[in-house]
């Protein structure tokens, strides 16, 4: 069996139409020939983007050379309501600091701080699961949410303001559009954006409610009594290079996007690996075999868990949570002999180098066990981007390898989750691939 993935589009379609189909959904609207192309290109009456899928181009945008290729703002103009000046968007020196500040609170040993959290939020995850009907994909955005205001603020979701963070999030998802007008259009910095009223409503508010929490916190380390959770490591962090902390309003920033993004992803990835479980039963018995172990939130399981590890990868590898990346070369290129103009967008497609039928084997299936191959090996050097890569991979990347095996064998430890027929989900990309009619599964408790 195949897991389901988008029907791919004509070779050719007029620009019009693949904006349109862009638009509404940046998976089907791309071409069959992208799985094997090792370099695409798109022209549009403003600009130039070449899809690269050279494993050594990659290197080049990602690994090498990443200040030639800055971040392009024409995917970033999308999420600046919510996420500011936040590190996902910045470049530069603006970006380095900001990373100089953050990356302390996800070193290796902040995650075994955090795993009591996380084993907490798993817990809860569990009791909330239900049997019967359900569709998993809500339920593992509640669980992911959960995690995040568990080891951010230490605070569970059901805490007032985190809930309302939460509800009004799930409003601002479904009305952020991939893409608006400055991304196709050379918009002036004065000209209005194009993003709808709703989605600015609901940035507005989940800012404020974050606001909220955020001075709250500053406040509680001015008296010394402030947990030590991840907000508190990284508010009282100082830039090595500056001796600067972030004020309110940038904190404020860097939590909309632990939010969007730890919160997002997850439980993108979470939703997709207990489908994929459902497809392929003999592998959810190995995984529920493993999880026996479990006994309490200790942190040193984590090395036990290889086969929830695994499985973990595999379903970021089909169903990774951020489809594409864009780049914008900050000075003229030659790609495979192609002349590329400066500001030219460099688009990575985690979705479809990780599923290249000239690099994978096997590319469309389910195989876990692929990770122990030479191929599979070779392919998660060298084709393997869920987290991104190089300088700008995730900072949150480990983070994500414990929650997701950890939240996974706890739910499969306690469930069985069964394909219903002839409601296989069909993903789709909203501000993360997810299924568009959800993810429903028949959840039966284990004797």
């Amino acid at each position: 069996m195949i897991p389901p993935k988008p029907a791919a589009r004509p070779d050719r379609v007029s620009l019009l139409r693949y904006l349109k189909l862009f638009r509404r959904d940046i998976l089907s609207a791309q071409p069959q020939r992208l799985y094997r192309a090792w370099m695409a290109e798109l022209r549009t009456p403003f600009f130039r983007s070449y899809l690269l899928n050279q494993p050594s181009l990659v290197q080049t945008v990602l690994k090498e050379r990443p200040d030639d290729f800055p971040k392009s703002d024409r995917i970033g103009e999308g999420l600046r309501p919510l996420l500011g000046n936040s590190v996902f968007l910045t470049n530069g020196e603006t970006w380095k600091r900001q990373r100089r500040i953050i990356d302390p609170a996800f070193e290796g040993g902040r995650l075994r701080d955090t795993f009591p959290a996380m084993w907490a939020a798993g817990e809860a995850a569990v009791a909330r699961m239900g049997d019967g009907v359900v569709d998993v994909e809500p339920e593992m955005s509640h669980a992911a949410a959960d995690v995040i205001f568990r080891t951010l603020f230490s605070i569970p979701i059901e805490n007032e303001i985190a809930a309302q963070v939460f509800d009004e999030f799930r409003t601002y998802q479904r009305t952020q559009p991939i893409l608006n007008a400055a991304a196709f259009l050379p918009l002036p910095r004065w000209m209005p954006r194009g993003h709808r009223a709703q989605t600015k409503a609901s940035a507005r508010v989940i800012r404020g409610l974050i606001t909220r929490l955020t001075a709250d916190r500053m406040e509680e380390i001015k008296v010394g009594r402030a947990p030590d959770d991840l907000a508190t490591k990284i508010m009282t962090t100082a830039d090595p290079q500056t001796s600067e902390t972030f004020s309110t309003e940038e904190m404020v920033d860097q939590v909309a996007i632990f939010f969007l993004a730890g919160h997002e992803t997850s439980a993108s990835a979470l939703g997709w690996t207990l489908f994929l479980l459902a497809m392929f039963p003999d592998w959810q018995e190995r995984v529920a075999e493993e999880a026996a172990i479990l006994d309490g939130p200790d942190f040193s399981v984590m090395s036990k868990l290889k086969l929830s590890r695994d499985v973990f990868r595999e379903a970021l590898r089909l169903y990774p949570p951020v489809p594409m990346m864009v780049r914008e070369n900050a000075c003229p290129e030659t790609f495979r002999d192609r002349s590329i103009r400066k500001g030219s967008q460099m688009v990575i497609s985690p979705w479809h180098l990780q599923r290249h039928e000239r690099l994978w084997d096997n590319p469309d299936g389910f195989d876990p066990a692929r990770w122990q191959t030479e191929n599979g090996k070779t392919c998660m050097r060298e084709a393997y981007i869920p987290f991104s890569a190089g300088s700008r991979v995730c900072t949150g990347a480990g983070f994500a390898m414990v929650e997701g095996p950890l939240l996974l064998s706890m739910l499969v430890k306690a469930f069985r989750f069964e394909r219903m027929e002839g409601r296989d989900p069909v993903p789709v990309a909203y501000l993360t691939v997810r299924a568009k009619d959800g993810i429903w599964l028949r959840v039966r408790p284990r004797g």
